[in-house]
Formats: C-alpha cells, sequence, structure tokens
C-alpha cells in the first residue's frame, strides 16, 4: 500500500488532474447528450449510457493501478504479449466480427461483452514500436552494419493493424493507427536515408493500389462512405449524406457565447449518436463557446505535459512511448473536430475523455497510464541524481 501512495505521489499532478476532470464532464455530460438516444430510440433508461460509462471509468482506475506498478523494462514482456493477443484478436474480427454501420470491427467476448480490438491496437502498438526503437537504437544508428532485419520487423510490426483494419473497413481507426506507425517511423532512430527508400517503396506501393483500386469494378468505399467525402457545404446536401455535420453546425451555431444551458439542446433529437462521435457538437450547444474555447485550452495542456516529458525522460523507450500517446490524442481531437466542423469526411472517431465508448475509454486510460507511470520512474531517476 505504501508503494501504491509512493507511485501515485510521483505521478503527474497537472495531467493527473485534468485528466479527470475532463473524464468527468464527459460522463455527466453523456447523460444530457444520450438522454433522446437511450429514452426514444432504443427505450433504455435515461441514465443508460451514464451508468455504463462509470463502470468503465472504474475498471480504467483499476487498470492505471496496475500499469503504475510495474516498471516500464517489463513492458518487453507484457508489451508484447498484450500487441500479439490484440493482433490475434484483430485477425478473428475479421473473419467473425459484428458488422456496426457498415464497419466489421466489433466481436462479442464470454462475460467481457462487446470488444473493438482496434482500439486497443494504438496503445500496444506505441508501447511494442518504442521498444523496438530502444532495442535497435546503437545497430539502427550504427552506419557502419545493414539493417534491413531490423528495419523489415519495424515495418511489419507497424504495417500490421492498419492493413487488417483496412479489411474491417474501419478507415477512421485504420487512418489514425497508420498515422502513428507513420510518425513515430519519422522520429524513429532509423537513418534518413534508409527513412527515404522506405518512404520511396511505400510510395510506389500506393500507386501501384490506387491504380488497380481505379480499374477494378469494386471500389473500397459503400455509397455512405462515399457520401461522406463532399464535406464541404453539408447543409446543401441535407439528404444526401449532409445531414449529421449540418444539424452539428447548427447545435454549434446556436450554442452562442454561454450555451441554451444544460440538457436543453434540440439538435440531439437530429444528430445520430450524439452521445459519441458528434458530442461536441452537444457540448457547444448547451454551454456556449466559453465552455468549448476551456476544453481547447485543457485539451492543450494535456498534450503540452506528454510532449515536455517525452522531451526530457532519459529512457529512449518513454521518449517514444509518450510521443505516440500525444500522436494518438491530437489525431483523435483533430479528426473528429475536423469531421464536425466540415474541415475533413466524418469518419465517426470519438473525441478523448468526452465521447461515449467502452474500447476507446479503456484505450485511453491505458495510454494516460503508461505515460504517467513513465513520468513515476522518470521522477525517481531525479531523486536518485
Amino acid at each position: 500500500m505504501r508503494k501504491i501512495m509512493k507511485t501515485i505521489k510521483d505521478m503527474d499532478k497537472i495531467l493527473l488532474i485534468v485528466s479527470i476532470i475532463l473524464f468527468v464532464f464527459g460522463l455527466f455530460n453523456i447523460v444530457t447528450a444520450s438522454s433522446q438516444v437511450s429514452v426514444l430510440r432504443y427505450n433504455q433508461p435515461l441514465y443508460n449510457y451514464f451508468y455504463k460509462q462509470l463502470f468503465i471509468l472504474i475498471l480504467g482506475f483499476i487498470l492505471t493501478i496496475l500499469i503504475l506498478i510495474p516498471p516500464t523494462k517489463s513492458y518487453y514482456l507484457f508489451g508484447k504479449a498484450g500487441y500479439f493477443a490484440i493482433a490475434a484478436l484483430s485477425i478473428l474480427v475479421t473473419f467473425k466480427g459484428e458488422n456496426w454501420s457498415g464497419n466489421q470491427n466489433w466481436i462479442t467476448l464470454p462475460v467481457i461483452g462487446a470488444v473493438q480490438p482496434s482500439e486497443f491496437a494504438k496503445p500496444f502498438l506505441i508501447v511494442y514500436l518504442s521498444l523496438l526503437f530502444e532495442q535497435f537504437y546503437r545497430k539502427l544508428r550504427n552506419k557502419e552494419i545493414k539493417h534491413y532485419d531490423m528495419i523489415g520487423k519495424i515495418i511489419l510490426i507497424g504495417s500490421f493493424f492498419p492493413m487488417i483494419i483496412f479489411t474491417q473497413k474501419d478507415y477512421g481507426t485504420m487512418l489514425i493507427v497508420g498515422f502513428i506507425f507513420f510518425l513515430l517511423f519519422l522520429a524513429s532512430p532509423i537513418l534518413k536515408i534508409e527513412k527515404l527508400k522506405v518512404l520511396g517503396i511505400f510510395f510506389g506501393l500506393g500507386i501501384l493500389a490506387m491504380l488497380f483500386l481505379l480499374f477494378s469494378e469494386k471500389g473500397i468505399f459503400s455509397k455512405a462512405q462515399e457520401s461522406r467525402f463532399h464535406f464541404y457545404d453539408p447543409c446543401s446536401r441535407y439528404e444526401s449524406g449532409g445531414y449529421q455535420v449540418c444539424n452539428g453546425f447548427i447545435a454549434i451555431n446556436s450554442g452562442g457565447l454561454a450555451g441554451v444551458g444544460i440538457g436543453n439542446s434540440r439538435q440531439k433529437s437530429y444528430i445520430p449518436e450524439s452521445h459519441t462521435d458528434s458530442v461536441f457538437a452537444i457540448i457547444a450547444e448547451e454551454y456556449g463557446f466559453l465552455m468549448t474555447s476551456l476544453l481547447f485550452f485543457l485539451y492543450i495542456v494535456i498534450l503540452y505535459r506528454i510532449l515536455k516529458l517525452a522531451s526530457v525522460v532519459r529512457t529512449i523507450r518513454g521518449k517514444y512511448m509518450c510521443f505516440g500517446v500525444s500522436v494518438y490524442l491530437f489525431l483523435h481531437i483533430f479528426i473528429n473536430l475536423g469531421g464536425l466542423f466540415g474541415s475533413l469526411p466524418l469518419t465517426g472517431v470519438p473525441l478523448p475523455f468526452l465521447s461515449y465508448g467502452g474500447s476507446f475509454t479503456l484505450s485511453l486510460i491505458i495510454a494516460l497510464a503508461i505515460v504517467q507511470r513513465i513520468h513515476v520512474e522518470y521522477k525517481n531517476e531525479k531523486i536518485k541524481i
């Protein structure tokens, strides 16, 4: 117990407090954001999604304690095991998964219930790649030896999840996982000339794939997915793909400076799944510009704290894990809000801390717990010096 208390004391307090504030705000906001969906659409109690999300947060708290106790050196065992477990589950989902809104990315497990393995792929991919970068660091920086085997392993590990998620037609998650790998690869200790060669190969393969799809009779996108690429001026296409984004626009504009009041949103009756990927629109309508500005500020604080830790931590694995988690968070914020503001196609990507979702919330908590464990080790190293 004393060890646990000491570990909690060494956590990044600012990151911890801001994370708790956002999680708690998101939890209570789910009540109003999901009220129409829960009661009218699914005939469930008003607090149905609130209790489900509360259970996930409690489970996440337990996971955080479990992640904070072992040192990051143990991730060489647990991190790799987790990666391959999620990889095996992802393959199973590809063949026997459940279809949800055109994406075959869910599977129902005994006792646990419905799980989306692609969400857990994000933190485990970050951990495993960071461990490989640390393991191969000196050899990759050595210009006197060949690195084909090490680079090949990194590419294989990094590209597996984007490819398998592509087959599940979850293109929003595929984009995020792919960019996490891409940016970690660019920041990796691999020599610049070798990075350019690899990028050239991938560029060539990408051109060939695009040509194949161009002349192929069967497209990769469904009609609903194709309609999302026409994301500009959604209200002019209200009946043909712009319905959700247009109602999001109306909600955001209706909020004004101080909002229409908690629980008074009118647009949640029109926005599909308003408690998940469109939750920001409901927050903007009910709380207004001032509250949404505060949320942006808190997001900046979290990203700053994680990137600051990445810049000062002494372990190579710690640097890359923190960088990867910051990329993970930023991409979710950028893609979710970009789709909601009509600047990007709407992909169904959840908004960190605020969107309802069990797999995503647990994945986010795991990523933040890893960052906190790295901060604990950094704090202890400073004390020893």
